[in-house]
């Protein structure tokens, strides 16, 4: 976390200190990250073997498969977002399709299973009305204050421009401020624009309080596996292409140059029985440890990732109480992510209720609410059985939250009103 006294400001020293540490941190941790989810492991740096050696490179991108595993689970039924106060729900309502605000959810999410972390950043476009857009921690960091409320003081994005040339903005709780890379890092001149928030408008989303990524804890281990199954691939390569050995009879010296190549391993004189013995060389056969390893190091990383394998074939045989044991793991994490989740939500709001443009109260952000669905495969029928056994218990917001197969809860209640009025019963008019 880069922070910065409450009693000192931003200058274009601190400022160059700042960049070069997260300049750092990028090199060190966030691209290597990224590497392995866009399967760029080290298998494919690692020095080349030999011409005359197998060189297979194979990488198995299970950081990927469990980076998205999560992602579809935890957010792959948008989040619901409902508020008491018409006015309130149908404002979030536009601002969410302005924005395409289920997408950004998805890819911030993403970003967060990455990284560990990611950034949303807040800003009113050109039609005068406020855009949401998400940012990798690679082009972007925040900078708070040293009190133990870890206050938010700047927000730090870097991006180029058609020539290839570094900017910065820097956002602080009133203005953005702009500086430029080309030739030493320097403010840019008379370019201090009022954003019109009530804070830095900016968010940092966690995974968890760590910030550590889905698959950072078990990156290890998959480069291990990618390093065994092409060493393994490499075997296969060598059992293709035995040696073969000649006992009896020696070979002449300008054939011998080419026992790498041609695979012949010589030795003169001829066996006890006066026979010549020519036939290939087996190599000792160690398929038993590489299979026990590959199946070990398998289970381990979808164990200790806490992420469940769901292609496995015996997956998907497990249905009702059994298939929710099998995802308690991947809910418990999935829960932890979603107060996080919650958390940056409400500070987007609440920038965002705070700006003039938004025509919205600056306390209305507490008349929200969310709704978060695991991605789980859902049944109506008990969905529908415990939305009806809640009738007369709970309000209508909560029973129709319950059911999967609706989006909108408010947009449901208003058309159940409709239909109400219309004398509409079970889809037909009475």
């Amino acid at each position: 976390m880069f922070r910065l006294s409450n009693d000192k400001d931003l200058d274009i020293l601190t400022l160059g200190e700042f960049i070069n540490k997260h300049q750092s941190l990028v090199l060190k941790r966030y691209k290597p990250l990224m590497n392995a989810y866009m399967n760029r492991y080290p298998i494919f740096d690692m020095p080349p073997k030999p011409e005359y050696k197998p060189d297979k490179r194979i990488a198995v991108n299970f950081a990927k498969y469990i980076t998205d595993t999560m992602n579809g689970f935890f957010i792959g039924i948008p989040i619901k977002i409902g508020s008491d106060d018409p006015k309130v729900s149908e404002y979030v309502e536009y601002l969410d399709q302005y924005n395409d605000q289920d997408d950004n959810n998805a890819e911030l999410s993403k970003l967060c299973s990455i990284y560990g972390k990611g950034y949303e950043m807040y800003y009113v476009d050109e039609r005068g009305n406020v855009g949401i857009t998400y940012l990798s921690p690679e082009d972007a960091f925040m900078i708070y204050d040293d009190s133990i409320l870890e206050r938010p003081r700047y927000f730090c994005h870097t991006y180029k421009d058609a020539d290839d040339t570094v900017y910065v903005s820097v956002s602080d709780s009133r203005t953005v401020r702009y500086a430029s890379m080309d030739g030493g890092l320097h403010w840019l001149p008379d370019d201090e624009k009022i954003h019109g928030f009530d804070g830095v408008p900016a968010t940092e989303y966690r995974e968890n309080e760590e910030e550590i990524g889905i698959f950072e804890p078990v990156l290890t281990m998959i480069n291990e596996y990618n390093e065994a199954i092409s060493e393994k691939a490499n075997d296969v390569a060598y059992f293709a292409d035995a040696y073969l050995k000649v006992l009896g009879a020696l070979v002449d010296d300008s054939t011998l140059k080419q026992i790498r190549d041609n695979r012949i391993i010589n030795f003169p004189g001829l066996l006890e029985n006066g026979q010549l013995n020519v036939e290939f060389l087996q190599k000792p056969d160690g398929d038993t440890s590489q299979e026990h390893l590959l199946d070990r190091l398998q289970t381990l990383i979808f164990q200790i990732s806490m992420v469940a394998n769901i292609s496995d074939e015996n997956f998907g045989t497990s249905s009702g109480i059994a298939l929710k044991y099998k995802l308690q793991a991947m809910s418990n994490l999935a829960l932890t992510k979603q107060r996080k989740f919650t958390s940056g939500m409400n500070r987007r709001y609440k920038l965002i209720f705070s700006n003039p443009v938004s025509g919205m109260k600056p306390d209305d952000w507490v008349k929200l609410n969310y709704t978060f669905t695991q991605n789980i495969p859902a049944n109506l029928l008990e969905e529908s059985q415990i939305a009806g056994n809640l009738a007369g218990i709970v309000s209508q917001q909560t029973q129709l939250s319950i059911l999967s197969c609706v989006d909108n809860v408010q947009q449901e209640i208003e058309q159940i009103q409709q239909d109400e009025e219309a004398g509409i019963t079970d889809g037909f008019s009475t």
